[in-house]
């Protein structure tokens, strides 16, 4: 494959910030606390926005509902560390026509049904369709279950069915449990560790670093012949970050362009300037071979997954700053916070 051509998108994520008040074990992003506070400026902001807005105009049958894959979300990071920013931009997707617009958050804010009947209701008013409450043994060992609760009841007051609860495994779980205030990822894991089975957990991100040893590990040459093409090419969902890559996928590190100017980017253009796309798009194994080039490594523990070692592999790469597709720098310096 000499040039790269990615589809226009269906859906997507807007990254406001890396920067969050938790540091989940298992973030594809690897957010923390310890991000600088960039945020999405409110002009590129708008451009993107618009210009998503002009690619999706007519391929939404129903542009009030929204689900994990329909619509764009506003996501971090926490989103709701900026609230002012949040809204302004559920102004502007409202304006611009944006359809099935919801807002993905970790519910730390939910202090009080008042608050959060505020903030929600500032929302809606705004134009956003609905909210996704994310539920899980990473995030609940930091924010009290009782917020994520109120946040399903009182979203389910403001947004009716547009509530999405991910996941709703853990939710249910937890409620059963009784569970009050916070719990560690330990003593989860001695209590009802056994629902991990049946859960989403994808081993990206952070989770091979910090939730390795829940796997089963492969040496490198286990994934050779494998391609990342479906992940990298996919229509059905894309990010966009605060510095406006254009990010394939749950891809993160990885940039196809800039989001400001997304026609551009789903141009065919060539690879000779990417050769770690490239090598994703064929074959695994010749990423491993860039990264052997560069001094890589392989640790003799091996690879949870095939995501794994491609990220190992990038992140190797990254300390070298001479891959232009490796954006934003900083996701590989806080893959271990």
């Amino acid at each position: 494959m000499s040039e790269l051509c990615p589809p226009s998108p269906f859906s997507g994520g807007i990254l406001l910030s890396y920067k969050c008040n938790v540091s989940c074990r298992h973030c594809m992003y690897a957010c923390s606390p310890k991000w600088k506070g960039d945020w999405i400026s409110e002009e590129d902001a708008l451009r993107v926005l618009s210009q998503l807005a002009e690619e999706i105009r007519g391929k939404y049958s129903n542009p009030e509902a929204v689900g994990i894959n329909y619509g764009f979300h506003f996501t971090g990071g926490e989103p709701f560390l900026k609230f002012d920013l949040l809204l302004e931009l559920v102004e502007a997707s409202s304006k611009l026509g944006l359809p099935s617009t919801f807002v993905e958050t970790n519910c730390f804010w939910c202090r009080s049904d008042e608050a959060t009947m505020r903030k929600m209701e500032e929302l809606r008013e705004a134009g956003l369709k609905g909210i996704l409450v994310s539920v899980n043994p990473f995030i609940v060992e930091s924010v009290p279950f009782e917020r994520t609760e109120r946040a399903v009841r009182i979203g389910l007051e403001v947004f009716d069915r547009n509530v999405i609860i991910y996941q709703k495994l853990f939710f249910e779980l937890f409620r059963g449990m009784g569970l009050k205030g916070t719990i560690s990822f330990e003593n989860f894991l001695e209590e009802a560790g056994g629902v991990l089975r049946y859960a989403e957990l994808i081993p990206a991100g952070r989770a091979p670093y910090k939730l390795g040893y829940l796997y089963a590990r492969h040496p490198a040459r286990r994934f050779f012949g494998s391609s990342c093409e479906q992940e990298l090419l996919r229509d059905w969902h894309i990010h966009i970050d605060n510095y406006c890559n254009y990010i394939p996928g749950y891809c993160a590190g990885i940039s196809l362009g800039d989001a400001r100017n997304i026609k551009e980017v789903c141009r065919p253009s060539s690879l000779k300037k990417r050769p770690i796309v490239r090598a994703l798009l064929s074959d695994l194994g010749k990423l491993y071979e860039v990264g052997r080039e560069h001094g890589y490594e392989e640790p003799e523990e091996g690879y949870v997954s095939k995501c794994h070692l491609c990220l190992d592999l990038r992140r190797h790469l990254a300390s070298s700053g001479e891959f232009q597709e490796l954006k934003p720098a900083e996701f590989y310096e806080h893959l271990e916070d």
